[in-house]
């Protein structure tokens, strides 16, 4: 017998909250959506465990919408990255325009000023990286004492960011008895210490268990010298040349490197990381999504704030110094329930950097060759295991279906 196909309206959100869910189309709430709302309309603190694009915004701000419509109360978000912090006020902005609820951003790279008057135009729902909200804080602009919902979205990097002193501050400055949600794509010993001092018996609600890939991508991995990376980057690219790529370094100045690098190879290319103004940053981002340049070079930091439809292909150039991070990047692709591809970039010297990857992944990420590219082993025994045999047939990574491959060998 056919499972029924869920719906918004079987979450307990209320009548004129799902009446603009249907102006707005959305109609069927992904898995997260499904378990962490009733938790958050019931008034729980939520732990949700969900990689990114699956629609985590929705599954907390429906509920903090629900609430702010029946409390005079403010509803926090905290984000790691200003391209994050944008995107979830982005994502909100209608329903909460369509309640008459005003939102503010407040983020570092953009005008202090302007942000304030936002303040003083009392908005229901912040939006703040923990940087810039203690820096109004401590300037003594603004007080949470009126907060009655707090959520931390993609809380393990806030806490890789070294976060984690602002965001005790800003819990120390809400009211005790706020609503708390966490959110995040891994469940480090940070976040456990966070929700032990600062949530009350958590529910706690997992899409996929954490630290592992998302289902729809598929992986795959080309061991070369590290003056061949960008040479094999364009070969991918020619060969990959269906929608828009993103390409992850692990350094500023390779991303620069990299950007003239491709440009110079008749490559659409812009990047964002930290280095760049915010107007650089978002000028950037905006032309990726428009599809006015094809390829987005990026660091880590920009890792959490990408939301772009239709990323069809992420490529490792540089792998993460911090093997979960992998998880974080490959989840730009294959996002809302489409597949995706992810590719990795390592040099022979990278074999315990891609086992560590592997241990977080339950699986070995295929290895491939291309025919242009000299190819190379894994230094001291680290040796890929290779997959399928006599050169294709090629199981994708673990959980991924066998999507359209880049149409390379296989070893």
């Amino acid at each position: 017998m056919t499972s029924p196909v869920p719906s918004f309206r079987d979450l307990g959100i209320e009548a004129p909250v799902l009446a603009v869910l249907d102006q707005l189309k959305f109609t069927i709430p992904t898995p997260i959506q499904q378990q962490a709302i009733p938790l958050a309309i019931q008034g729980q603190d939520v732990i949700g465990i969900a990689q990114t694009g699956t629609g985590k915004a929705l599954a907390f701000g429906i509920p903090m919408i629900q609430r702010l419509c029946r409390s005079p109360c403010i509803g926090l978000i905290l984000a790691p990255t200003r391209e994050l912090a944008q995107q979830i006020d982005e994502a909100l902005l209608p329903l909460a325009t369509a309640h008459h609820l005003r939102t503010a951003v407040l983020i570092g790279g953009a005008s202090m000023r302007n942000q304030l008057h936002r303040l003083r135009e009392n908005p229901r729902i912040i939006v703040a990286t923990p940087g810039r909200l203690n820096d109004i804080i401590e300037q003594g602009r603004f007080r949470l004492k009126d907060v009655c919902i707090l959520v931390l979205d993609e809380a393990d990097r806030m806490l890789d960011m070294g976060f984690l002193p602002q965001i005790r501050r800003i819990l120390q400055n809400t009211p005790p008895e706020r609503q708390t949600m966490v959110f995040s794509a891994t469940m480090p010993a940070g976040i456990v210490s966070l929700a032990s001092n600062h949530m009350r018996l958590p529910a706690r609600t997992e899409i996929a268990p954490a630290g592992t890939a998302t289902e729809l991508v598929t992986q795959e991995l080309f061991i070369v010298r590290k003056e061949n990376k960008a040479r094999l980057l364009g070969q991918l690219l020619r060969q990959h040349d269906e929608g828009p790529v993103l390409v992850f370094v692990r350094t500023r100045r390779n991303a620069g490197r990299l950007t003239q690098a491709l440009r110079a190879d008749g490559h659409s290319v812009v990047e964002i990381h930290a280095d760049r103004s915010q107007a650089q940053r978002t000028s950037a981002l905006n032309a990726f999504k428009a599809g006015n340049a094809r390829v987005l070079v990026a660091t880590d930091i920009a890792a959490r704030g990408i939301d772009v439809k239709g990323i069809a292909l992420v490529v490792n150039h540089d792998l993460p110094d911090d093997p979960e991070n992998y998880v974080h990047r490959i989840g730009r692709a294959g996002r809302a329930g489409h597949s995706g591809h992810a590719v990795s970039l390592a040099c022979p010297d990278q074999g315990q950097d891609i086992r560590r990857i592997e241990k977080i992944l339950q699986s070995n990420i295929p290895v491939s060759a291309h025919p242009a590219i000299p190819s190379e082993r894994f230094q001291g025994g680290d040796a890929p295991k290779k997959s399928g045999g006599g050169g294709g047939g090629k199981r994708p990574a673990r959980g991924g279906p066998p999507g359209r491959r880049m149409g390379f060998r296989h070893r």
